[in-house]
Formats: C-alpha cells, structure tokens, sequence
C-alpha cells in the first residue's frame, strides 16, 4: 500500500477539523457530500487522496467552506499578526533589560517631541489592539527614553518612559506573557519613582499590580494596589489623582475576585463606582476611568467567579460607545457573551457579540483563552441550531476543532 502524502494527511487533517468543529458524525458528513462513509473516512486519514476537484469540490460545499479552505491551511492575518508580535516580544524583553536607570545609556536620540508621539502612538495602537504595531515601536521607543533620562529634559523623560513601560507591559500581559509584563511594570515604577510623582507612582503602582495579578500572584497584586491607593488617598486633589486611585480600586476588586473573596471585590468596586460618579468619563492617564470602564470590570468580575445573570443586567446598562477605546469596548462585547452563554438560552445573542468583538480586535479575540472557551461552549451546545456559519466560521478562524 502507498504511504499517504503529507500533503494528504493535511487536507485530512482539515476536513475532520472542520466536521469536528460542526459536531458531525462522518457517515453524515459523507451524506451531504453524496459520498461513502468509507471513502470519507479514508480521505480523513490521508489514505485516499481528495485531489480530484469535483471530490474536493463536493466535501468543501457539505462543510460550507471553499475547496481551497481545504487545499491549504491560510493562517488568517490577525494571527500572522499575533504571532509577529510574539516573535517581537523578543527584541522588547531585550530593551526592558537594558533599560536600567542605575546604567548609563549611550548613543543619540530623536528629539523629545518625536519621542513624545511615538508614545502616544504606542498607546493609541495598544487601545486599538494593534499589538504587532505596538511590539514594532517599542523597542527603540524604550532605548530612546533611556538614552534623554541623562539629558536635559530627564524629567519628561523620565514621565515617558514610565506611560511607555506601562504599555509595554499592557501589551505583554495580552499576549500572555507575564513575567515579561512584571518586568516591564518594574521599569515603570522606577521611572515613577525617580520622578517623585505621587499620581505617577499610583499610575506605575497600577501596572505592577495588573502584572502581578495576570501571572496568578493575586495576593502580591492585592498587596501592591492597597498599598498604591492608600498612599495615592494623600494626593488625591492633585490631577489624574482620582483617576488612578478609581483605577487601583479596580484592581484590588479583580485581585480579591481571583483569590475567591467575592464579597470583597464587590466593596472594592463600590468604592470605584463612587468615585467614578465623581469623576465622569475621563481619558486622563490613558486609563479612561469612569462610569463606563466601572461596569466593564463588574461585568467581568461577576461573570468569572459572581452571577453572571447579574453581569447580564449591569451590561445592559453599559453603553460601551462611551468609551472612544477598541480596547475597552472588546472586553465589554466579550464578557457580556460569556455572561450570555453562562446564563443559557441566549446563544446567538452571544454569538452576535462575539463577532462584533472580533470585527473591532481580531488579534485579541484569537488570543484570548477565555472567549475560546466561550466559543467551544457554544459551538458543543449549538450542533448548527444557534450558531449556523456565522459561529463554525468563528470557530474555525480561532483554530477551534
């Protein structure tokens, strides 16, 4: 007998993926095709080749996919992107590094205008969820500040690298990268500090934290943004103050909530949701802090460890347009269509958001552990009755068989 071709074995491969992800058995896949069952199965299994196009044809249409869907494997861009910004990550460990206000740095940088846009850029690519963009500016961002901290501008200097580090630690967190978010979080809190900032400490304080509590050290997070705020409480008069304080609060409410201290996350978000009313919207800090940004941290910490029919009620409350911010709104339309699926009998409600989340940050949803969990969830319970092709083509997308 012939030994099956890898190029075989793959398209194999991608049919049973896809009659997988579909919940199909193969004799009825076979049956949409008008094909044996045997035939199916040995074409699964590379033994047979499904190279005739009329063959190929015919599988491709049962699965509601073009034959060339089956003929290679085309990596979607927003994942060639993710991939790119982990390959990147790299070259921004490096930077974060030698990026050592103990050390002197040498060399040339552009002028402080320049380096003052490219951090915002940075920001605004990061609020996109561009993260490849971000991973790309990073690293000559970071070295360049390093470089003006010795300079005659070291205090703005110093503010830039803190809100750049802080990004750079955002983004890290994103991809899953935790140690890497610690480290940069660290670079901004001695940027923070040698400022002497108490809005900018709070603000480092706050990445620390957020670092702390995504590599699964909740207490240590817990510890960190208590102790921001209560030092921060002082200053609170001071601009972006409150901003902040509200945003440690934050913290706190998602550290408690992963240490499964449920009622203490809620008293921590209370406290956040008055001071937000305080506030209003706000994009101080990049933090965009109020009212709106409250309910997408109450809709994620309820439904992760609370009630998500409750997380269902405070998002209908939410108008996540508010916040000028793909970043924020993602995070609004994915945890609502966890909610929705956790609560049941809201399927394509949920579906609806999902893909709404994906049109604003493909690379954030295709990354994200939780919507794909969400995402098998509904694709098991739906068997085609609730998803249809809007949701298998989610599925596939996210590489979920």
């Amino acid at each position: 007998m012939t030994s099956p071709s890898s190029a075989d074995l793959e398209v194999g491969d991608r049919i049973r993926a896809r009659r997988l992800t579909r919940g199909w058995s193969i004799r009825h896949a076979a049956s949409r095709a008008g094909l044996s069952h045997a035939t199916w199965s040995r074409i699964e299994r590379g033994i047979q080749t499904a190279g005739n196009r009329f063959t190929l044809a015919r599988i491709a249409e049962a699965l509601e996919c073009t034959p060339d869907d089956l003929a290679r494997a085309a990596v979607p861009a927003a994942d060639r992107d993710v991939r790119a910004a982990l390959t990147g990550a790299v070259a921004v460990r490096r930077a974060l590094i030698d990026v050592d206000l103990t050390e002197a740095a040498e060399g040339a940088a552009p002028p402080m205008a320049e380096l003052a846009r490219t951090a915002e850029l940075a920001e605004s690519l990061l609020q996109a969820c561009d993260y490849a963009a971000v991973i790309r500016i990073l690293p000559g961002l970071l070295r360049d500040l390093h470089v003006e901290t010795a300079g005659p501008d070291s205090g703005q200097a110093l503010r830039l690298l803190c809100t750049a580090a802080s990004t750079a630690s955002s983004v890290l967190r994103v991809l899953g990268l935790p140690a890497d978010a610690w480290l940069a979080a660290e670079r901004s809190q001695a940027a923070a500090d040698s400022c002497g900032d108490p809005v900018l400490r709070g603000y480092a304080a706050y990445a620390r934290a957020s670092a702390a509590v995504v590599a699964g050290s909740y207490q240590r997070g817990l510890t960190l943004a208590e102790r921001a705020a209560g030092d921060l409480g002082r200053h609170v008069a001071r601009p972006g103050a409150a901003e902040v304080l509200g945003s440690l609060h934050l913290v706190c409410a998602l550290a408690s909530q992963c240490g499964r201290r449920l009622d203490d996350s809620r008293d921590f978000s209370a406290e956040a949701a008055a001071l937000a009313r305080r506030t209003g919207e706000t994009s101080a800090m990049g933090l965009f802090f109020g009212p709106t940004n409250v309910g997408l941290w109450r809709i994620s910490i309820e439904v992760e460890d609370g009630d998500p029919g409750h997380a269902v009620e405070i998002a209908r409350r939410v108008t996540p347009a508010a916040l000028p911010v793909g970043l924020r709104q993602v995070y609004y339309y994915a945890d609502t269509a966890r909610a929705l699926a956790a609560v049941g009998h809201r399927d394509r409600e949920a579906i609806r958001l999902l893909l709404t989340a994906e049109r604003l940050a493909p690379q954030h949803v295709h990354r994200t552990a939780d919507i794909a969990a969400t995402v098998r969830t509904l694709l098991d319970r739906s068997r085609r009755q609730a998803g249809g092709s809007e949701l298998r083509g989610l599925g596939a997308r996210m590489l979920i068989g």
